[in-house]
């Protein structure tokens, strides 16, 4: 028996870690082959290769509760306040006004698709009123759409959960007490929501800002090693949590919310190694839950819905309803007419829609109501419909309503000094974006005379997510003379771009071996080749080299290029015929084809006086 449960518990870890790879290979949304795994394993096979009610008991909604919490604590730690400038108003009424629309259509969508009681539909819309932003998240960074754009999604997909979830939580209860021989009486729910709503909200931010509190202090004296802060974070999170929902049902998603959101807007903590942590433990929460969420169901709770009428109630979502939440959250914003059709184009739902749908069926089929039986299934038909149209079809939405850019070109370039904007001017006459950053006064002002676009300030600083419109750009280059501002820069916004996507200049030969080998994983990639410094940029730049445009052709191949230069040549940048840009790093080995363009510096061959940019 032990080691049957240890085989299912691999499974588990192997089904939701494979099936996120497999999805990030396929450029799909991992949820679909989340649920597809968990399918087979659970109900097509009849529950022989995980059967999660077996295995865990009485222990897995607890589990499951507390990892949607924790889920949502993550999610709270990216909420900046600084977001909200621009699209506060929308955010507040997408989560107050939005959600009451989208609930009240619901109820009246599904009772006309699906036939069901006016109890049973009043908390199906409850539990949909929640978004996905396990979901929405992995979308905005594919999509890379525009600041105001993904703030909204990413605040609402956030906010919104806690709420439906009281929502939710108050229309079971209210069936829960209200069943009776003649169905559900509904006369107590109004004084039983204030109620229950202002416990919520007492109960979830008292024990969230306590929580936030706590690890303040504790981080700001030192307390805590560093070594323990993640699980120390961790630790007050559950107890935020439990502490939240012993005083009022489903407290604990508001509570921990709460707590991240308090953390992620203070000044004085540093919390990047935290929401690190956070970001590693969601990924393997949402692949463990997913998988065994969707193991749990039968093929027969499918079998009993009716197809046609759960086809319509999907389309009925995602046409109707959405749309009409969005544009009446977003009446009298700022918000442009693309940007609002683009919003009222993304609503996947996720994991606390199938965490709380899970609960409370099993709950009211305990109790012996009709039909309640059914409620996860159309969950689940819901999630897997949304994430699919909108995950398959949001990138060309997004394109055809130019929001967004999802595969971004563009180029942040830290160091607007003669090398920076040299590189600057010759990407940016190929077509690609170019943001230069400097605290330099004097190199800022040359770089705006030279027709680049500019930001004043560090690339170190804080705030440089949030003041930076880095919509269309991709790659971050770091080009300042000090190798550690260009390392923890790298460091910085790897966050943004990826490891694979930030890039540095070498640091000078003459440090030690073990230095380097021990700094290689704590910085960017390294640009060009070993010998490529600022200071071997400047040696050359002074004696009169140029960067300098090449078209490879049938009668001017690389070879002839190099023959010409006798090898003192410096290849920085490749763009292919397709316009995709790439950028030579250390011990590449690159041969630009014939229609594709290298970006190199180069001496002059002539006596001319040349250009910072010179073509051929």
């Amino acid at each position: 028996m032990t080691e049957h449960i240890l085989a299912q518990i691999t499974l588990i870890l192997f089904l939701g870690i494979g099936s996120q790879w497999v999805a990030w290979r396929m450029r799909l949304p991992s949820i679909l082959m989340l649920l597809v795994a968990g399918f087979v394993a659970g109900p097509v096979t009849h529950h022989q290769w995980i059967d999660p009610d077996a295995m865990f008991g009485d222990v897995l909604m607890p589990f499951v509760s507390v990892s949607v919490g924790l889920i949502m604590f993550e999610g709270g730690l990216t909420l900046k306040f600084r977001e909200l400038d621009d699209i506060g108003p929308v955010v507040l009424r997408l989560v107050s006004l939005g959600a009451a629309v989208t609930w009240g259509m619901t109820i009246l969508l599904a009772r006309l698709c699906l036939g069901w009681d006016w109890a049973l539909c009043a908390l199906l819309g409850a539990i949909l009123v929640v978004t996905g932003p396990t979901v929405i998240m992995p979308l905005l960074r594919f999509l890379q759409p525009n600041r105001q754009v993904a703030s909204a999604l990413k605040w609402e997909g956030i906010m919104i959960d806690p709420v439906g979830a009281l929502l939710a939580l108050l229309v079971f209860e209210s069936i829960h007490h209200g069943m009776g021989e003649h169905g559900v009486t509904w006369h107590h729910f109004p004084l039983a929501a204030a109620w229950g709503f202002g416990k919520t909200l007492l109960a979830g931010g008292l024990t969230g800002g306590v929580g936030a509190l706590w690890i303040y202090h504790f981080y700001k004296r030192h307390w805590v090693p560093e070594y323990l802060q993640s699980p120390f974070a961790l630790m007050v999170a559950v107890l935020a949590f439990a502490g939240a929902n012993f005083f009022q049902h489903e407290a604990g998603l508001l509570a921990t919310t709460v707590m991240g959101l308090i953390l992620a807007n203070q000044k004085h903590v540093d919390i990047r190694h935290i929401l690190e942590f956070k970001e590693n433990l969601r990924v393997l929460l949402i692949s463990v839950l997913f998988i065994v969420l969707s193991a749990r169901l039968h093929l027969e709770d499918f079998s009993a819905l009716p197809l046609g009428g759960v086809l319509l109630f999907l389309l009925g979502l995602l046409l109707v309803v959405r749309p009409a939440t969005v544009w009446l959250s977003c009446a009298g914003s700022s918000l442009k007419t693309s940007e609002r059709w683009f919003l009222s184009w993304m609503a996947p739902r996720g994991i606390v829609a199938a965490a709380v749908a899970s609960v409370f069926s099993m709950r009211l089929v305990e109790d012996g109501m009709a039909g309640a039986e059914l409620l996860t299934p159309v969950i689940f038909v819901v999630i897997v419909g949304t994430v699919l149209v909108y995950g398959l079809t949001s990138p060309a939405v997004a394109r055809r309503l130019n929001v967004s850019s999802p595969d971004p070109q563009g180029v942040l370039i830290a160091g607007a000094h003669d090398l920076g904007r040299g590189l600057g001017m010759a990407l940016q006459k190929e077509g690609f974006k170019v943001l230069m950053v400097d605290n330099n006064r004097q190199h800022i002002n040359q770089a705006r005379m030279d027709g680049l676009p500019v930001h004043y300030g560090s690339i170190l600083s804080e705030d440089a997510f949030d003041e930076l419109d880095l919509a269309g750009i991709g790659r971050f280059i770091a080009l300042t003379p000090n190798h550690r501002v260009n390392s923890l820069a790298a460091i910085h916004f790897s966050e943004m771009f990826g490891r694979t996507g930030v890039f540095q200049l070498p640091d000078h030969p003459g440090k030690s071996q073990r230095t380097e080998s021990f700094s290689e994983g704590l910085q960017g990639r390294t640009l060009f080749s070993k010998e490529t410094t600022y200071e071997w940029f400047n040696e050359r730049l002074g004696a009169g080299y140029v960067i300098k445009r090449t078209a490879m052709t049938e009668n001017f191949d690389f070879e002839d290029f190099r023959s010409e230069y006798q090898s003192d040549v410096c290849p920085m940048f490749v763009v292919t015929e397709n316009k995709k840009l790439h950028i030579i790093t250390t011990g590449q080995a690159i041969k630009p084809g014939k229609g594709q363009v290298l970006i190199s510096l180069v001496p002059v061959l002539s006596d001319k006086q040349p250009s910072k940019i010179d073509q051929e």
